[in-house]
């Protein structure tokens, strides 16, 4: 901000000086030539007080330590949280059937352009980069599509997964997960399969993943573009005017009904009857009985693009029954997601943490909320042009943790445009589903802290009686870790035994292995079990007069492996219940 200050205020003192010195040497008017002169002395004045002077000097000048706006560090135990979740995510994607891809993180800005409607503006763009137009990667799902369309639209009947970072210069909320840097897991499939197959078979896949994470209980809601569209244009939407709209429906998450309407009819210039036959379709929410209602719908029915939405739902319920995910499932007329490039199923994971405070899933549509949930309040002003207003954190939801939806034609778009014949080429159909893992960490880091479990992998520490017994150390950790146990020691070359104890237990690990000249020689090891407890709801060390086990060293890899704690490790628990 001071930077920018100090640019502006030296640029407009070069604009008044040439000023002054030209009415100056034309011998005009002495009032226009006291009036500059006044002027001039001020913006000397105001760029004297900004610039630093003295001790003041020093310390403006030092580096200011801190992350990015919306971006942030994660410490070990966090990353061993996130490890974890995305470790599962990751099983799953293999576990149906993917194969990883990686992307660049950055791609060319005409590939990213015209993909996300109105969430454009969020796009990070780069410099010019050697004469390219560079933008940071908004999703994976565009890099996907350019990706396939790269390869000729050829890669038929395929499940392609993808994990990493995204960019999006919004707003950030940085505890619940809304980050402008943030991680997300993609699993899409692509090419000409049977209706609605593939769609159910991502549905279960996500029900998969969001049961195996214990998000707690979640629902995912589900809609059709088609249907959507059709629900517009027999309400009287103009054709121009269904994205648009199609995007304030999408807020019905967070905004009141009332508010929705407000943006349809006085932002987006739609007649107010028309918004009212919108709102009595996309109030309505429920499952396969919902569907059969519309499909009794003889207005709704007879638009085409409806029709075949509705047919497709019904024909997904049959595959969401197969599956037995229907519970978990919420056929939702309000929603839309407000990328453009959506075709035909769309759907989102919600929580109940979703949504922010005082907006009840029922209350959203509501057009008159007994006590409507406030928008996301402003903290403190814009300190310069380029800065963002804060946002009161506590006032906002995590919002949905997984979404994605069918793109049929974006892959066809990219060889279309790609092509300088002019033909149309064919598309190769897609649908995909993207977790936010960051949304997802909001969620269950405070589980994880609060359950004790634990932040390193480190399942024994080789500890020295006596004398340091530095290469017997080493040897014994060697061997471990050939077995596949994480083992660690204390690099001093003769340290203390408490000073030994006290690292293993700064890593919570469960087992120290003792190490003793006699016992060596006999070719035993002790070992002694740790454990922790929740105190005052602190993980505290157990205190035990133990003195340990003793056992073959030749054997010590195979007792480790079969104990309940070594066979639980997975879990991440250090504290068993």
């Amino acid at each position: 901000m001071a930077s920018s200050s100090l640019d502006a205020l030296n640029a407009e003192l070069t604009r008044q000086t040439e000023l002054f010195n030209k009415l100056r040497l034309e011998n005009s008017d002495p009032a226009a030539l006291e009036e500059s002169r006044k002027r001039l002395g001020e913006i000397k004045r105001e760029l004297a007080s900004l610039k630093p002077t003295g001790k003041d000097a020093k310390k403006k000048e030092r580096l200011l330590l801190k992350t990015p706006k919306g971006t942030r560090d994660y410490g070990p135990g966090e990353m061993f949280c996130r490890d974890y979740v995305e470790r599962i995510v990751k099983e799953c994607f293999v576990l149906y059937g993917g194969a990883q891809l990686d992307t660049p993180v950055f791609e060319r800005k005409d590939i990213l352009a015209g993909k996300y409607g109105e969430d454009a503006k969020l796009i990070f763009d780069l410099e010019d980069q050697g004469g390219e137009q560079l933008a940071l990667r908004y999703d994976h799902t565009v890099p996907l599509a350019r990706y396939l369309a790269m390869g000729g639209a050829t890669n038929t009947q395929s499940k392609l997964w993808q994990v990493g970072k995204v960019y999006r210069r919004d707003s950030p909320v940085m505890s619940k997960g809304r980050m402008r840097e943030f991680s997300q897991a993609d699993f899409d499939i692509s090419g000409q399969w049977d209706t609605m197959i593939p769609d159910a078979e991502l549905l279960s896949l996500l029900c998969t993943i969001l049961t195996r994470l214990q998000v707690g209980e979640f629902t995912i809601k589900i809609n059709h573009r088609k249907i959507l569209d059709g629900i517009f244009e027999v309400c009287g939407v103009p054709a121009e005017k269904i994205r648009p709209i199609s995007s304030a429906v999408d807020k019905l998450d967070k905004l009141p009904w009332s508010d929705v309407k407000k943006e349809m009819t006085e932002e987006k210039a739609l007649d107010s009857a028309s918004a009212d036959r919108i709102g009595e379709y996309v109030k309505q929410k429920g499952s396969r009985q919902l569907l059969d209602r519309l499909l009794t719908d003889v207005t709704l029915t007879a638009n085409a693009k409806a029709k075949q939405g509705l047919d497709e739902m019904a024909i997904l319920f049959t595959f969401l029954d197969a599956y037995g995910i229907t519970d978990k499932i919420s056929f939702d007329l309000s929603l839309a997601r407000g990328l453009d490039y959506y075709t035909g199923l769309i759907y989102e994971a919600i929580v109940e943490a979703s949504a922010p405070p005082g907006l009840k899933v029922a209350e959203n549509l509501d057009p008159a909320p007994a006590t409507p949930a406030a928008a996301p309040k402003k903290k403190g002003k814009k300190s310069g042009p380029d800065e963002d207003e804060e946002i009161d954190e506590s006032q906002v939801g995590v919002g949905s943790i997984a979404a994605g939806g069918r793109y049929d034609d974006l892959v066809a778009m990219f060889t279309a445009a790609a092509s300088s014949d002019g033909k149309k080429w064919a598309g190769l159909p897609c649908v995909g589903v993207s977790i936010g893992l960051d949304r997802i960490f909001a969620l269950l880091w405070p589980k994880w802290v609060e359950s004790g479990m634990r932040s390193k992998e480190v399942f024994a520490y080789v500890l020295s009686a006596g004398d340091g017994l530095l290469q017997e150390r080493m040897g014994l950790v060697q061997e471990l870790r050939a077995e596949g146990i994480a083992a660690d020691f204390l690099a001093k070359n003769k340290p203390k035994l408490n000073a030994q104890f006290a690292a293993g237990e700064r890593d919570e690990v469960p087992y120290a292995i003792i190490l003793g000249g006699d016992e060596l020689k006999a070719g035993l090891v002790t070992v002694k079990e740790q454990r922790w407890e929740f105190m005052d709801g602190k993980k505290t060390k157990v205190e035990s007069a133990d003195k340990g086990t003793q056992v073959p060293r030749a054997e010590l890899a195979q007792w480790l492996k079969a104990t309940a704690t070594f066979k639980d490790w997975a879990s991440g628990r250090l504290i068993r219940q």
